[in-house]
């Protein structure tokens, strides 16, 4: 973890960057992130995330949203690298099992939410089964969009802590 640290202070601001928009598809928050360097070890990399994630707003967390597929797909709307797509992956794997039915049912819901909000249904899915997922979705389409919005932030940035646990651990 140390070296991959390391490693990403050493890049330029662009590829560091580059590197960050994989966790979050925020530019802004990664440009934050990337301006906050160097970093001393994981809790400094959190506490600029958490930093950076709390002085943006709503089109920065639109940006976000919008780099992920929705649930039960594989790909986003918006390009993504392999390693992205790989992480959308694993953390869908909860999904693995889901009957027809159920996908059916996810894939409904999921055209109900964007319309209703104008966005993709964000959850930190890792860990959950297709039965937690479809509960949230259809707990979460009750929220008015100012609630909801703010649900779906505090949810990227959990998604983002974990992605960032994931980039700088190999």
């Amino acid at each position: 973890m140390k070296q991959e640290i390391e490693r990403l202070n050493n890049l330029t601001h662009d590829a560091a960057e580059a590197e960050l928009l994989q966790c979050c598809g925020s530019t802004a928050w990664a440009c934050g992130m990337s301006a906050r360097r160097p970093f001393g070890d994981m809790d400094d990399v959190m506490r600029a995330a958490a930093e950076a994630w709390s002085g943006l707003e709503e089109p920065d967390w639109l940006e976000a949203f919008s780099r992920h597929p929705q649930i039960g797909e594989s790909k986003s709307a918006t390009a993504q690298t392999m390693e992205e797509q790989a992480w959308s992956t694993h953390e869908q794997s909860g999904l693995d099992e889901t009957d027809a039915a159920a996908r059916r049912e996810l894939a409904e819901l999921n055209r109900e939410y964007e319309q209703k909000f104008g966005y993709i249904f964000i959850v930190c899915a890792t860990g959950k089964t297709a039965a937690e997922i479809l509960a949230l979705l259809m707990a979460r389409m009750g929220n008015d969009p100012e609630t909801e919005l703010k649900v779906a932030a505090e949810e990227q940035r959990r998604i983002t802590r974990l992605r960032l646990e994931k980039l700088l651990s190999a």
